[in-house]
Parts: structure tokens; C-alpha cells; sequence
């Protein structure tokens, strides 16, 4: 299949001559196609959820075959409609109607390949580890999943930051008012999803912004996992919605196709808010019921059961992944005739944007391509060395504010933390996003640390260079958001501040422990932390030249000295994520390695200990993912195998440094929570002061003498 196929084609089909199929309607027979693949991919894999599949199959189809903008053969085209299957456990219904459409695969540097994006063979190894048939949805893996689902209320909140970039871009990029970005979004959720607090942040604030472009379709089925939602969740889910501010509508059975249709003609034609539908369904069954097939939620229904409901849907009980030709052609035609039409129509339309409007055409197309524009870091600051100095918090913001005018599509905003001293981009230009000015630079995200964080993973899928800032500790609550960016390889820039004990008086609630130990577990998640402002400048820069996953800037509250360098230890060497920042480049009789705020009592304390006559190397290692990445040979360079007394300095857990100070090292941490105390009896407690360090490294080099 390639994209030049006309729209009669038909994707890979396991119909054999002698099996009959009396399916006369089209829609009907997309819709049974569906439920059928569900019961037989759940059956072939032993394990997954039908029952979601087999309900929401007339959903699916209504929305893929009559109102998504979408074309198959280019299923990156920048203007379609989103789709979200925030429900993610019923993936195979997603993965069945992709591979009805005969969506193409696409390579992220040339585009569509023409090859299938969800073949047959895919399906029939659902779940079976070498397949795009994933158990989840995951982005990256199959064209056409929009964002990775599973973790419920993530996809909602993902829909959130997808909204609010096409407003973004519609109101930066369209200064004639053409229309040329006008895409919506449509998330498909259920009863998990919403009694995930996630939703509750994610839809008042889609509220408040009144993204009139989203739509969440609630498959109300009274089922969950561990039985009837009457167990826990009785509460009026639409009147909520309505508090929020959003437009509630509501379908009675999710088998009428004709009032699906009234209620998303309803949602493209509201112009003020989001639009909320609740579809009643039934879980596991279709139309009529099939006795016992109310466990289909969470298991295969078994041979017996599998072969009775076919029969009730009117489906042959073999061969299994029957795909009729006809059920494919059917949904081509709808789905590809009409993505087609509309995306040659905005391929024209963009081309006249190229002509009137050059240098944001090819904005645009930097955004595609997650370029950065020339000279975005002209402006970048140079700090003097200074015995204060500030907090890099300070710096970082000092940083955003002089990349935002070059890099015209950074967006983003704190959790009721944005400062103009730090979060904020106060730049004329920059403006607050809000309701009536959806262009703004600068996002209120209000006490919403999980959503803040979904919605700016969303406005990443959407190709805006988006951070999100809030205190480290507090960034426990986004924790999943955060992890799904590094799970998708989106280059999302996690500001998080106050960073240590330093904090000080607000007490051990306020002063993180673990949290850079469980960020530095998280894979494909890179953690700087670096030691002054300048540090601050050059970790800005790796993580705006990253495409492939998140950075984490942990920085401090606390101010700290401006480092005096020269030209063997420029500030930019935290690019390799550990160096020698002072000390001989002879074998020293110790090292001690440090991060952040720490560097500074590591060189105090290397000050002591030189005035007894020992040698000591201090090595910053702002961030171990790079230090990690690094050749053997610089790593060795930097920590010889054979200086075996070091002291590893850090105001967090001491987990995973022993990799790093061997099994005759020490190090100095805190495995305990915080004290509500002032900073320097804070540091005197739990021995973070320059005596206390040069003691446990005289004792280190002590012990390994002969």
C-alpha cells in the first residue's frame, strides 16, 4: 500500500472465499469488523480488555469515518485532528481501526514510507512483545497514536497542551485570520479517567481557557477494574463538568450512531468552550447483550464465549482476524476521502502563507522539524565571578528571558510559582496565556502539578518548545507526566527549584530527599544540577538542544558564588556531566565529587585539606546520564580507577552514588527527612559544612593507608 492508492483499496484482508459475512450496512459492518479483531487479538494474547473495544466500536468509527480530519497516507500532517485514546486499555480498538484505514508508517526525517503503519500480523501478535499492537498505546511506535496512554486521566490532560498549541499557533503564527491552523482534538475516556484527580486539574483548566477545539467523549459503563463504579464513584460526573464551564451533552446508547452525530456536529459548530459528551455503553457487549460477556473488561472472554457473541453480532466464528475487504473500503472512503480533500486544501492555503508570510512559514517549519532558529543563543548571558552570586533559579530565569525573543515558540509556566525572578518571561512580547489572549508566552498553571505537566508533554507533541517549572519537592504529584515525557522522547524542559534542604525553615514537607535519587531512576530522563550561574546558562543550552527526551533543571533557592574559571575549566564542561572543577591533574591523594550547591563546600573543604598537605581533586558531576555517556577514557580521566578515597557530597539520599565512590569511598548525604531550622543549623545537623567534609575525607585516606 502507498500513498498514491486510490480511495477504493483495501488494507491486508483474511477473508476467504468461503467465508460469508451478511453485513449489508457499511457503518455496521466497520463496527463489527472492530468488535470482532477486539475478541480475537484478547483471544490470541491471553490477556487485555474487550470488553472497552466491543462497546466503543460504534464511537470509534462515527468519529474516524465522518469527523476526523485525517489523512491515512500522511498521518503527520501538521493541521489534522488529534485523537486521543485516553483510555488506553482498550488499545486494540485503536490499533484495529488504524489498520482498517491503512494509516502509513512514517520515518520522523522523510515522512510517510507507504508502508503499513498496523498490519494484520501486527494485530494477530497483540501484546507479544515485537509488535506495533502494543498493550497500550505508544507514541513512537505506531503512526497514528497521538501520545502514550495507560496511566489513566494522562491522555485528558495530554489533550489539554494539544488544545491550547493549536490556539497557541493559530493566534502567533495566523496574523491574517485565515483559519490555516484550526485542528481539534478529541480525547476518548472512561470512568478511571475521571476519578483521576489528573482530569479534575486538567479539565478546570481547559475551562478556564475555554478551548472551544476539545472534546472529551466519557464512555459511562458503571465498570471497573474491580467491579461496579458504584463501589466508588456516584458522584454527578457531568454536573462537574458544567462547574468547570464546559459544554455537556450526552448520547443514551453508544450503538446510536445518529445522535453521536448530532452531538459532535454540536461540538464543531461551539465557539466558547469545551465540549463534554457522555456516551452510556454497556461494557462487553454490542447489540443485543451476550450473557456473561460482563467480564470482558479485564480478560479474554475464552473460546466458547468468543464463538457465542460472534454468532449474536452475525460474524463467522472462523477464520479468526477476519478483516472483510469491504469494511476497509468503507471507512477509505469516508475517512481518506475526506483527509485527503482537506489536507490538499490546506497544502494550497499554506502555500499562500509561504508567499504573504515567509519568515513564519518557516517558523512553522522549524517547529516541525523541533529545529532551533539561527542565533537563538546570541543573547545567552555571561555571569562575572562573584563571592554572593544568586540562585540558579535566578539565573535560569535570567536564561529564559534572553532566549525567549529568539526562540519566538518557547512556552511555558509554573505550578503558583511563577516569579518574574525566575519562571516568568517578562519580555514585552511575551504576555500571559489566557482565555482572551491564547498567543501569551507565559502559562498559569495555578496549584496543578500533575496537569501542568501533562499539558506541557501535549504542547510538546504539538511541537512548542514548552517547560514546566515548580518547587523539586512538589513535583512528586507529576511524577507520571514526567515519566511519560522520558517514555516518549519529548525534549520537555522540567524546571524544578528549590532543590535542597536549603529551603530551611519551611521544614522536612518542603525539603526534598529522594526526589533526585527516583528522577536520576527514570530512563531516557536527563538531570542537570548545576554549581553557579554560568552552569545555569550552558545546562539551558543542552536541554534546548535535545530532541530525543526531557531535562530536568534541579536548582537551588539559596544564592551561590559566581565560580572564578579559566580557560581548562570553562562552564560549558558540564556538557560532559562530570569534570575536574580544581585539583591536580596528577593522581590526587583524594577526590570529592559533588553536585550543585555542594561544589562550593567540596572546593571549601579541598581549601582544608590542601593547608594539611594532601591533594585533592574535586569533581563536579552535575549530571550522571552524561557523565555516564561519556567514553571510558574520560570517565577514567576524571575518576582514576586507581584513587580509590573519595567522598561523595550531596544534600539528598545517597542512593546510587557508591557506583561512582566504590566500596572504600564514603557518602555524605541524608537517608532521613528534613528539620524545620534555619540553614545553618540545617548544614551544622546533618554535617554539610567544609570541616565536617575534610574529616570524612582524612579519615577515607587514613583507612586506605598501608
Amino acid at each position: 500500500m502507498t500513498p498514491a492508492q486510490d480511495d477504493d483499496s483495501t488494507v491486508e484482508s483474511s477473508t476467504a472465499e468461503s467465508t460469508t459475512v451478511n453485513i449489508d450496512d457499511p457503518d455496521e459492518l466497520v463496527i463489527t469488523t472492530l468488535r470482532a479483531l477486539a475478541i480475537d487479538a484478547v483471544e490470541a494474547a491471553g490477556s487485555g480488555y474487550p470488553g472497552t473495544a466491543m462497546a466503543l466500536a460504534p464511537v470509534m468509527h462515527t468519529i474516524w469515518s465522518e469527523y476526523l480530519r485525517y489523512d491515512p497516507d500522511d498521518p503527520n500532517w501538521a493541521n489534522r485532528d488529534r485523537f486521543v485514546l485516553s483510555v488506553g486499555h482498550a488499545s486494540i480498538l485503536l490499533h484495529g481501526i488504524l489498520h482498517l484505514a491503512g494509516v502509513v508508517s512514517v520515518d520522523p526525517r522523510t515522512g510517510p514510507v507507504g508502508e503499513p503503519a498496523m498490519t494484520l500480523e501486527d494485530l494477530r501478535s497483540y501484546r507479544q512483545g515485537n509488535t506495533r499492537a502494543t498493550g497500550h498505546p505508544e507514541y513512537g511506535v505506531t503512526a497514528g497514536v497521538e501520545t502514550t496512554t495507560g496511566p489513566l486521566g494522562q491522555g485528558l490532560a495530554t489533550s489539554v497542551g494539544m488544545a491550547m498549541a493549536q490556539r497557541w499557533t493559530a493566534a502567533r503564527l495566523d496574523v491574517d485570520n485565515t483559519g490555516i491552523f484550526d485542528h481539534d482534538v478529541i480525547a476518548l475516556c472512561g470512568d478511571g479517567d475521571l476519578m483521576e484527580g489528573l482530569s479534575y486539574e486538567a479539565g478546570s483548566l481547559a475551562g478556564h481557557h475555554q478551548l472551544s477545539n476539545l472534546c472529551w467523549i466519557y464512555d459511562s459503563n458503571s465498570v471497573s477494574i474491580e467491579g461496579s463504579t458504584s463501589l466508588t464513584f456516584t458522584e454527578d460526573v457531568p454536573g462537574r463538568f458544567e462547574a468547570f464551564g464546559w459544554q455537556v451533552l450526552e448520547v443514551d446508547d453508544a450503538n446510536d450512531i445518529a445522535a453521536l452525530r448530532t452531538a459532535l456536529d454540536t461540538f464543531r459548530t461551539t465557539t466558547d468552550r469545551p465540549t463534554f459528551i457522555t456516551v452510556n455503553s454497556t461494557i462487553g457487549w454490542g447489540s443485543p447483550k451476550v450473557a456473561g460477556t460482563q467480564q470482558a473488561h479485564g480478560m479474554p472472554l475464552g473460546p466458547e464465549e468468543a464463538a457465542a457473541t460472534k454468532a449474536v453480532y452475525g460474524w463467522p466464528t472462523s477464520p479468526s482476524f477476519l478483516v472483510p475487504e469491504a469494511a476497509s473500503q468503507h471507512l477509505r472512503s469516508t475517512l481518506c476521502a475526506r483527509g485527503r480533500a482537506v489536507r490538499s486544501s490546506w497544502n494550497d492555503k499554506f502555500a499562500s502563507f509561504r508567499t504573504d508570510h515567509p519568515a513564519l512559514a518557516a517558523q512553522f517549519q522549524t517547529m516541525q522539524d523541533q529545529g532551533l532558529p539561527d542565533g537563538w543563543d546570541a543573547d545567552l548571558p555571561t555571569f562575572p565571578p562573584d563571592p554572593v552570586g544568586m540562585p540558579t533559579r535566578i539565573a535560569s530565569g535570567k536564561v529564559i528571558n534572553a532566549i525567549g525573543p529568539k526562540l519566538p515558540w518557547l512556552v511555558g509556566g509554573a505550578a503558583d510559582t511563577g516569579l518574574p525572578s525566575s519562571t516568568l518571561m517578562w519580555f514585552p512580547e511575551a504576555g500571559g496565556l489566557q482565555p482572551h489572549l491564547p498567543g501569551g508566552r507565559n502559562i498559569h498553571f495555578g496549584v496543578r502539578e500533575h496537569a501542568m505537566t501533562a499539558i506541557a508533554n501535549g504542547l510538546s507533541l504539538s511541537k512548542l518548545r514548552a517547560f514546566d517549572a515548580a518547587y523539586l519537592i512538589f513535583t512528586d504529584y507529576a511524577r507520571g507526566a514526567i515519566r511519560l515525557s522520558a517514555l516518549m522522547g519529548l525534549p520537555v524542559v522540567h524546571v524544578f527549584t528549590h532543590d535542597s534542604f536549603q529551603i530551611g525553615a519551611d521544614g522536612p514537607t518542603h525539603q526534598p530527599v529522594e526526589q533526585l535519587a527516583s528522577y536520576r531512576a527514570i530512563p531516557n530522563l536527563t538531570l542537570i544540577r548545576p554549581a553557579d550561574a554560568n552552569e545555569t546558562v550552558e545546562a539551558w543550552r543542552i536541554a534546548l538542544e535535545q530532541t530525543s527526551g526531557p531535562v530536568l533543571l534541579s536548582l537551588s533557592f539559596q544564592p551561590l558564588p559566581t565560580l572564578e574559571r579559566d580557560d581548562t575549566i570553562p562552564a560549558s564542561s558540564i556538557s560532559k556531566g562530570g569534570y575536574t572543577i580544581a585539583g591536580p591533574e596528577s593522581a590526587p591523594d583524594a577526590i570529592i565529587l559533588a553536585t550543585g550547591a555542594e561544589v562550593h563546600l567540596a572546593l571549601e573543604a579541598r581549601t582544608l585539606l590542601q593547608a594539611q598537605g594532601h591533594t585533592i581533586r574535586v569533581v563536579n558531576l552535575a549530571s550522571w546520564e552524561l557523565f555516564d555517556s561519556q567514553p571510558q577514557s574520560y570517565r577514567d580521566s576524571v575518576l582514576p580507577p586507581g584513587v580509590t578515597a573519595r567522598v561523595s557530597v550531596e544534600e539528598a539520599a545517597t542512593i546510587g552514588w557508591e557506583r561512582y565512590v566504590g566500596d572504600r569511598g564514603r557518602t555524605l548525604g541524608f537517608d532521613t527527612f528534613g528539620v524545620s531550622a534555619p540553614i545553618p543549623q540545617l548544614q551544622e545537623r546533618f554535617g554539610f559544612t567544609a570541616d565536617h567534609i575534610a574529616a570524612e575525607v582524612e579519615a577515607v585516606i587514613s583507612e586506605q593507608l598501608p
